[in-house]
């Protein structure tokens, strides 16, 4: 199990939080994108570290992000790239959890 993906993913919701909040002053964006992302940051961290719920963090955390940004996926490349790399996570994470409890 590796945190790679979910620093790769907390790095981008934060940037793309942040990026959305400068573009067009939208708050939700901010909140959205650095909450996911600072979830997405401490499941990594967790996951390192081998503490508990890390790898559980990183499938919710894609599962939000993935349920946000699904019903925009045809807005323009942004929500798209978001649905792809969500999706990817989430059964990335979502395979890891279920092989641990297998």
């Amino acid at each position: 199990m590796s945190a790679y993906p979910a620093y790769i993913m907390g790095g981008l919701c934060l940037i793309g939080g942040l990026t959305g909040f400068a573009r067009t002053r939208s708050m939700p964006s901010l909140v959205a994108g650095v909450g996911v992302g600072l979830l997405y940051l401490w499941s990594a961290n967790s996951i390192r570290n081998g503490t508990a719920n890390g790898l559980e963090g990183a499938l919710g955390a894609s599962a939000l992000l993935l349920l946000s940004s699904l019903p925009r996926v045809a807005k323009g490349p942004v929500p798209a790239v978001l649905t792809v790399t969500s999706a990817a996570s989430t059964l990335y994470y979502g395979r890891t959890v279920l092989a641990l409890r297998q």
